[in-house]
């Protein structure tokens, strides 16, 4: 039966009849057709012009299914990079959103059976990270241009600089911490150096003879008889006793007057007033502020 010219109703019917997606097992790649059950199919199979373009292909069969991969894997890799860029994505998500378009390469001409075996495929030639987990497949888009390329050293001479300038801040902290432990060592060891000259010199000879101070007045000997006692006379004017002139009499009346004026200022001089709870309270109040200024200050 031949097909329904482009614009009759038989046309648009089969047009809304085959939208949407498909079979794929009933989509023929080399004649571009999409069968809607597997009688059509068959019947799609034993017609001429299928058998035509099959005697056409089965000449060069390697090299159109060659053609037909790198169709199908270009156009998918061209999706994965303008779609997604280089981040992490599920292969199935990609592959859904390939197969929308109705006029797409599809899988069944290719030399992929399944989408797993083209995933591999991509990690093992380099153009996408693959790893496998509970959720399946995913997939990362490798950015090979020039432009990522030199934009990746870039970023790598950045990285470096600043690592290096990290360690270079690292070893001067370190040699600072080096020199502060040596120059602390050695006043340690200045410090037990001067510790042992002063234990030295302040360290008594067994046979020296004992030192006695004397605190007696001018001409008497101290009546301690010890050999190489040191014997100090007292000045008679910072606490010496004074002795009186023999010859000088006393002035009488000036003790008596001296006497009998200091008695009379301390008969007239009135005992103080007790003190009252609130006076008392402050004056402790003020001497303890005092002290406590005192320990401040020290």
């Amino acid at each position: 039966m031949p097909r329904a010219e482009v614009g009759t109703p038989k046309y648009l019917a089969n047009k809304m009849k085959s939208k949407g997606l498909q079979r794929l097992r009933w989509y023929c790649q080399v004649c571009e057709k999409q069968c809607r059950d597997e009688n059509g199919f068959k019947c799609h199979a034993a017609s001429e012009s299928h058998l035509r373009q099959m005697l056409v292909v089965g000449e060069h069969a390697g090299r159109h299914i060659s053609n037909f991969s790198g169709e199908f894997q270009s156009e998918f890799v061209a999706l994965l990079s303008r779609r997604f860029g280089t981040k992490r994505v599920r292969a199935n998500q990609v592959y859904q959103e390939y197969i929308s378009d109705k006029h797409h390469v599809h899988m069944n001409s290719t030399r992929w059976v399944t989408l797993t075996e083209f995933v591999k495929h991509l990690g093992r030639t380099g153009v996408a990270r693959v790893d496998e987990t509970g959720k399946g497949w995913f997939i990362a888009w490798v950015d090979n241009s020039p432009k990522a390329l030199a934009k990746a050293e870039a970023s790598m001479k950045k990285e470096r600089a600043t690592v290096s300038d990290e360690q270079r801040e690292r070893m001067l902290i370190a040699e600072q911490i080096e020199r502060a432990r040596g120059e602390a060592g050695e006043e340690e060891d200045k410090g037990e150096d001067r510790g042992e000259e002063e234990r030295v010199l302040l360290k008594r000879d067994e046979g020296a003879e004992k030192l006695t101070i004397s605190f007696s007045k001018p001409g008497v000997e101290s009546s301690s008889s010890t050999p190489g006692a040191i014997k100090m006379n007292v000045n008679p004017l910072k606490g010496g006793a004074v002795k009186a002139n023999p010859l000088k009499r006393p002035n009488v009346f000036k003790g008596a007057s001296v006497s009998s004026s200091s008695g009379a200022q301390k008969r007239s001089a009135p005992p103080p007033p007790p003190m009252t709870a609130a006076e008392r309270l402050i004056l402790e109040e003020q001497d303890r502020k005092r002290r406590k200024m005192e320990r401040e200050n020290a």
